[in-house]
């Protein structure tokens, strides 16, 4: 492992539209949409997504150079363009990992680079550990391993401290009986078979998380609504949490010997309040090819700058591997 403290200077690609796009279908009645830019005769890349039940932006191929890579971006099943929107029936962490293999095959990609944030840093380490002859590197932003410990900060005690006064919004819609595990509590909310009960709990749930994300404050969730992407991430946030992710505890950082060999560049905020450096720290210790680098002004969002800046730094210092 090796650990740097740094501020790059680099700054996003130019903005880029897809050669090439689609539906594909995963089985269990989802259709992931997927996208490709850049060149498409190029060392492919893939893009994971944050939540789980986020969704790629248009930003995000801009992390690349389009020159030297095929860039591959897709929304996880019920996420983004995928469909259906906001579906939890066979959605798990092994149907991602099987559905990244499926468009790797339809692609006729025979390994790629990967970059993943937050649950998309998870996702990639799952994938990675499970294929990991079709992983040429990795880049990880804001480490997530899905440990209990790590959203019992975010939903039960840590962040609390830091955000009070968000923390009393966020529980203010549960019972005072029910707030001992507010994510069963949620859940049983985001699933209920009324629409506007779903969306009066969507709007606090991703409110909670979005004022976390940067160093400084943003006001994103100032309308009091929540919008339709924003009740697939709450519910499909919700779904992965209230079932551990369905993984067994640990199982990222333990299986790190598997891709032990595989080179690696980790991105990480020193104030990054959702996913704490110690994961990434943790991770980085067990993974003798990677570099952790920390980011001395940023929090967890990929728009922070110096997060951009990381990872655009990042992709290109493995673009030759």
């Amino acid at each position: 492992m090796d650990t740097r403290t740094s501020i790059p200077s680099r700054s996003l690609y130019p903005s880029l539209s897809p050669y090439d796009s689609g539906w594909l279908n995963v089985g269990q009645g989802h259709e992931i949409y997927w996208e490709a830019c850049g060149n498409p005769l190029g060392k492919p890349a893939l893009f994971l997504h944050g939540g789980p039940g986020g969704s790629c932006q248009p930003d995000h191929r801009r992390l690349f150079d389009p020159e030297t890579y095929r860039i591959v971006l897709f929304d996880q099943r019920g996420s983004g363009r995928s469909r259906p929107k906001g579906e939890l029936a066979a959605n798990t962490t092994p149907h991602l990992v099987g559905d990244i293999e499926k468009l790797r095959r339809h692609l006729h990609i025979p390994g790629w680079l990967i970059l993943g944030g937050s649950w998309g840093a998870a996702l990639a380490l799952a994938y990675a550990q499970a294929h990991p002859q079709r992983v040429l590197a990795l880049v990880l932003r804001g480490v997530f391993t899905a440990r209990q410990c790590e959203v019992d900060w975010l939903y039960k005690f840590g962040a609390s401290s830091m955000f009070p006064e968000s923390w009393q919004r966020f529980v203010a819609p549960i019972p005072d009986d029910e707030r001992s595990d507010l994510v069963t509590a949620y859940y049983q909310r985001l699933t209920h078979e009324d629409r506007d009960v779903r969306r009066a709990f969507a709007y606090p749930w991703c409110r909670w998380e979005s004022d976390l994300l940067t160093l400084l404050p943003r006001n994103r969730y100032s309308g009091g609504s929540a919008s339709e992407g924003d009740m697939a991430l709450a519910r499909i946030e919700a779904h992965y949490f209230v079932n551990k992710s369905f993984m067994e505890e640990s199982r990222l950082l333990d299986g790190m010997e598997a891709i032990a060999h595989i080179p690696g560049i980790i991105v990480q905020g020193r104030y990054d309040v959702v996913t704490p450096s110690r994961t990434a720290f943790e991770i980085a210790q067990a993974w003798p090819a990677a570099t952790l680098n920390i980011i001395p002004d940023a929090g967890h969002a990929t728009s922070e700058p110096g997060i951009l800046a990381g990872l655009v730094d990042a992709t290109d210092k493995l673009r030759d591997i």
